[in-house]
């Protein structure tokens, strides 16, 4: 009960924008500075460097929400173009991750597309690769009709599909052949269209990572549950998967010691490493997601002081 409590409440405040406002001027503080890798493009490289040292690969999210006006939008779009411009000049093991709504989807969606071509051609200048993060249940249907209609062009991009929406193994089957990350899902969504309970979560995240893996699609195991990686690890095989088609990711400042290790046996462990002012959403769904986090947290902060 106390967990559940602890969720919505800090899930509340990921949303609250005059917070969300308020943080940019804070900077990083409130112990955001563990798991959120500074705030320019400058700052993220040289975190990834050292991973790339530890034998990890990454993807960058420069973080944005609430983008209401077409100038953030733009902006936005030449920050994304910076990182990937940035990762090909220094030559770092590194993909870009994005939000749809950071490039106008609720403002206009021609100019969320838009700007999501710019930033494809230049990723397939480059030879990388972009995927969209999946965002709540509003955006959902949005992100999967606009990764099919980009789809039609662009190869370098992919999706996230959330194990605790009910719609999710069905969706699934019309994603064969697209690179996809399997997460839990981080929002807080109705229980008409997600599922509350953390037992059928982790079995439909199961499941539906096993779906994708059996039809020859490269595979994105997005979890810190050692459990589950375990599973995955067993079922690719029982069945002969190549590690060359899927990987393991985890979030920056988490579980650093299981993420070397994983690297260490030979499969593909991808750091998720956000950067940026807008760290505040982001940060407040970290904590809702285990009540671990805020304790994780708070010891950063008077670690420092």
């Amino acid at each position: 009960m106390v967990e559940k409590l602890s969720k919505n409440f800090f899930l509340y405040l990921s949303k609250n924008k005059v917070l969300n406002k308020s943080a940019k001027r804070w900077g990083l503080k409130l112990g955001a500075a563990q798991v959120v890798a500074g705030v320019t493009v400058d700052s993220v490289i040289k975190v990834v460097k050292v991973l790339n040292k530890k034998g990890l690969v990454c993807t960058v999210d420069h973080l944005g929400e609430f983008v209401l006006n077409r100038d953030e939008a733009n902006q936005s779009m030449k920050v994304c173009i910076e990182t990937l411009e940035a990762i090909s000049v220094t030559g770092v093991n590194c993909n870009l991750s994005l939000k749809l709504t950071q490039l106008g989807l609720d403002i206009d969606r021609q100019l969320c597309i838009d700007h999501m071509q710019a930033i494809l051609d230049v990723a397939k200048k480059t030879n990388n690769f972009v995927r969209i993060d999946m965002e709540d249940y509003s955006h959902y249907h949005q992100t999967l009709e606009i990764l099919e209609e980009l789809r039609e062009t662009y190869d370098n991009v992919g999706t996230v599909l959330q194990a605790y929406l009910h719609s999710g193994k069905k969706d699934l089957e019309s994603l064969r052949g697209v690179p996809l990350r399997f997460v839990k899902g981080a929002y807080k969504e109705s229980p008409k269209v997600a599922y509350q309970d953390k037992e059928k979560i982790d079995e439909n995240f199961l499941e539906m990572i096993k779906q994708h893996l059996l039809t020859g699609s490269y595979t994105a195991i997005a979890t810190h549950d050692h459990r589950i990686i375990e599973k995955v690890k067993r079922f690719c095989k029982k069945w002969n998967i190549p590690k060359s088609q899927f990987e393991f990711q985890m979030l920056y400042g988490f579980r650093t010691e299981l993420q070397e290790q994983i690297a260490k046996e030979g499969y593909t462990m991808r750091v998720y490493v956000p950067f940026g002012h807008d760290w505040y959403g982001y940060f407040m769904r970290r904590l809702a997601e285990r009540p671990q986090n805020v304790s994780f947290a708070l010891k950063g902060l008077f670690s420092k002081k």
